[in-house]
């Protein structure tokens, strides 16, 4: 076990305190290509071999931002319109839940249980790999 007192200890405290932002934005970059990777892939098993490869394509996370609170997050979603201007966010809310005319073919719940525990880990396992590149 190793103490760090006085101003070693305070240096080191401080470069995380500068770090912190950068430290957040790997870790939620790492943990929301997970889940993203995931969905993507969930969703070109529940399309239909007519299907044109538009609603994949559209598919997309977001550039880490933060938040009025000073929470850094990211979105993963559904961007823009087909050919026949239809939003590729409605298509996609159509195949999760399903219509009066269309059963629901879940996607993205499934994925986000699934990789629910491997974000976590991977999150931590970045947070304590730029931790440690401090010297802490």
């Amino acid at each position: 076990m190793t103490f760090m007192v006085g101003d070693e200890f305070a240096i080191a405290l401080s470069h995380l305190a500068t770090q912190s932002d950068e430290i957040a934005k790997k870790a939620i970059f790492e943990g929301a290509n997970i889940i993203a990777d995931k969905i993507k892939s969930n969703l070109e098993g529940v399309l239909s071999e007519e299907a044109t490869g538009e609603l994949v394509a559209s598919f997309g996370v977001t550039p880490i931002e933060k938040d009025k609170n000073g929470n850094w997050n990211t979105k993963i979603g559904f961007d823009g319109y087909d050919k026949d201007g239809v939003a590729n966010q409605l298509k996609a809310r159509v195949l999760e839940s399903g219509s009066s005319k269309q059963p629901k073919r879940p996607f993205v719940r499934p994925a986000v249980n699934a990789t629910k525990r491997q974000v976590v880990d991977k999150m931590g396992q970045v947070i304590d790999e730029e931790i440690k590149k401090l010297n802490l």
